[in-house]
């Protein structure tokens, strides 16, 4: 038996939390290091109050100091869910079972009981609907939970995957075999009461009017019993055997009512998927991790049709572990399991699983498919998860996220609302600008871009151009500058190492501490990493999110940078200019391929020629030497 869990979910035994009050975050996590190192290793349950005695919560542990000391270890391999939980966590208490088996089931019933926060939520744990189809003359099919199955003499059909799929299934087949939907009992009801619409409209065989006999329900239900054990093509060949002796016998409008029966059966049977044999009752399981949620998705097969979905959402950030969670919590809750589950990856608790569903007479298989129409199954199922997450999913929701992890890769003291990056542009010796764009909220703000063209004719290298940009730009905010006003919570730079020491010197000459970063690209210029002015490196690609929002960054910067030296090229005092022949088009042509104008005039004739007319090749060769009439 469970222990007894008084009003705040505390076992009675352990008493009420121990409030800390005035302890640190550092302090309070050394103290419930020191209590988790205490623990036995011993299988068993533990349980996550706030500060407050609320359950956060509720796990089970193969050996409960173990487990519950990884919690509070070194926080950078938890994920963002486990932070935020163990930032709560002011106390826990722990339940030592005399098995993992116990602990297993004690986790799900505690779970069910008290729902915690951090515990994956299930929208409906009512088990799963069957049909019934209750004895007697002219039975009325109705759904049911499986908690309602009882030895009355009534057959059940299912599980079906929800409910709404189950009434469906039920007004399919009332609405295809014409069988009552208006809620009387008969034969008491026959002959009380005018007849329905539904007769009227030729949709109901009138039983309320004494139109149809118990002869004639009983093979209506004979054949929707057919339809739902998955026998539609049985079904419709004896209706076919049995219109073509309806027109044998002359019989022709009997035969013509029987044709129409088909299509409608047909019909019915087509608007199930079918997925071939094999899959007579089995669940497929997907998990998928997105940005700010996540999600699992189920698709019940029943005789190799699809017949419901369900889909649940989740802040776990690791597949497994989401699984494993889910198809526990989600099973137990049920009752039941079908006799074959598909799943996206392996589950932590499968042979627990088997045991407990083995105990109560249900034998089950878990299988992980690799390749084939199982596997394709699988990522139906997992595009169900994606599209609903999606679906879901704010934007603001994955802006919070977003930033959220930006904050925990790089260490910075809280996410930075306001993110603030500069480059620099220039085609050699033709002129050099600088930009900052800004980035509020995890959106581009381009009102606060900042245009700075380089005033000092002296600077040749990008090194000392940035540094001329961030001086006048922090400059302009100590002096409270409109439009310059506001300090970005996080900096970041077109460059490696040096750059981000070079600003981080800039800033420090202002008496601002500005959390700096540059942006690395790899061998294809593509962002890579970002480094710190010490030289330590965050790499992005563990998490997708944060490293496409960095890339566009520095694409955003780039892209900005180069617009407005395009803009700005035409005031610049160039030695190209006044050459015969050579337009502003043909100076840019010269200027992309050989990066600098001294490169130019160190050029060749031939290599000029490759690029313009002869006559124009040879105006800027003589621009830069001795006259020379080509070959």
């Amino acid at each position: 038996m469970p222990p007894e869990i008084n009003e705040n979910g505390r076992s009675k035994r352990s008493g009420t939390a121990d409030e800390t009050g005035g302890l640190s975050a550092v302090e309070r996590i050394e103290r419930l290091k020191a209590k988790a190192l205490s623990l036995p290793a011993e299988p068993g349950v533990y349980i996550m109050f706030d500060k407050k005695g609320k359950i956060l919560y509720i796990g089970k542990a193969k050996r409960l100091k173990n487990r519950v000391s990884s919690y509070f270890q070194d926080s950078a391999g938890h994920s963002p869910k486990t932070r935020r939980m163990v930032n709560r966590v002011q106390d826990f208490d722990t339940i030592v079972a005399a098995s993992e088996f116990e602990a297993f089931v004690l986790e799900c019933s505690l779970i069910r009981h008290h729902r915690p926060q951090y515990n994956i939520q299930l929208k409906d744990g009512s088990g799963y609907p069957f049909i019934k189809l209750p004895p007697g003359p002219f039975p009325a099919l109705s759904a049911v939970n499986d908690g309602q199955l009882a030895k009355d003499g009534s057959r059940y059909f299912g599980p079906y995957g929800g409910w709404r799929a189950t009434h469906m299934v039920i007004d399919s087949l009332c609405a295809t075999l014409k069988l009552p939907t208006c809620g009387k009992r008969f034969p008491k009801d026959i002959g009380k009461g005018r007849p329905c619409l539904q007769y009227h409209m030729g949709r109901c065989v009138g039983v309320c009017v004494g139109d149809t006999s118990e002869e004639d329900f009983r093979e209506r239900i004979r054949r929707a019993v057919m339809m739902m054990e998955g026998k539609a093509a049985g079904l419709v060949a004896e209706m076919e055997k049995e219109m073509v002796s309806r027109a044998e016998n002359l019989q022709f409008e009997a035969a013509a009512q029987i044709r129409d029966e088909i299509k409608s059966v047909t019909a019915l049977s087509n608007r199930q998927i079918v997925v071939g044999g094999g899959m007579a009752d089995t669940d497929v399981v997907a998990a998928v991790v997105g940005e700010a949620r996540s999600g699992v998705a189920v698709l019940h097969y029943l005789d190799g049709s699809l017949v419901g979905r369900d889909v649940e959402m989740s802040e776990d950030a690791d597949e497994a572990e989401l699984l494993s969670s889910f198809v526990s919590q989600y099973y137990m809750a049920r009752g039941r399991i079908p006799r074959n589950v598909l799943l996206s990856a392996p589950i932590e608790d499968e042979a627990l699983l088997k045991d407990i569903f083995l105990s109560k007479g249900m034998k089950v298989d878990f299988t992980v498919p690799q390749r084939g129409a199982k596997a394709e199954l699988v990522k139906m199922a997992a595009r169900n998860a994606a599209e609903e997450i999606e679906r879901v999913t704010t934007r603001e929701e994955k802006t919070r996220f977003l930033l959220s992890e930006l904050k925990r890769l790089l260490n910075l003291p809280e996410p930075p609302s306001r993110i603030e990056a500069v480059d620099i542009s220039n085609l050699g010796d033709s002129g050099r600008v600088g930009v900052i764009v800004c980035y509020k909220e995890g959106k581009p703000l381009k009102k606060a871009y900042r245009h700075f063209i380089i005033k000092d004719a002296g600077i040749r290298d990008d090194y000392h151009s940035m540094e001329e940009v961030l001086t006048r730009r922090f400059a302009r905010l100590v002096k409270g500058d409109k439009g310059f006003d506001e300090a970005p919570g996080l900096l970041l730079v077109d460059g490696g190492t040096t750059h981000a020491a070079m600003a981080k010197r800039v800033l420090a000459g202002f008496d601002l501490d500005i959390p700096v970063f540059g942006m690395v690209k790899d061998e294809k210029h593509r962002t890579r990493a970002v480094v710190s002015p010490e030289g330590g490196e965050a790499g992005l690609t563990a998490s997708p999110g944060v490293f496409a929002f960095i890339g566009q960054i520095q694409e955003e910067t780039h892209r900005s940078a180069l617009g407005f030296h395009q803009k700005q090229r035409g005031k610049f005092v160039s030695e190209l200019d006044g050459i015969a022949g050579l337009g502003e088009t043909r100076r840019d042509i010269l200027l992309r391929h050989f990066k600098s104008v001294k490169k130019i005039a160190a050029a060749k004739p031939e290599e000029l020629e490759a690029l313009l007319p002869k006559n124009v090749a040879i105006s800027v060769y003589n621009h830069f030497h001795a006259p020379y009439e080509g070959a």
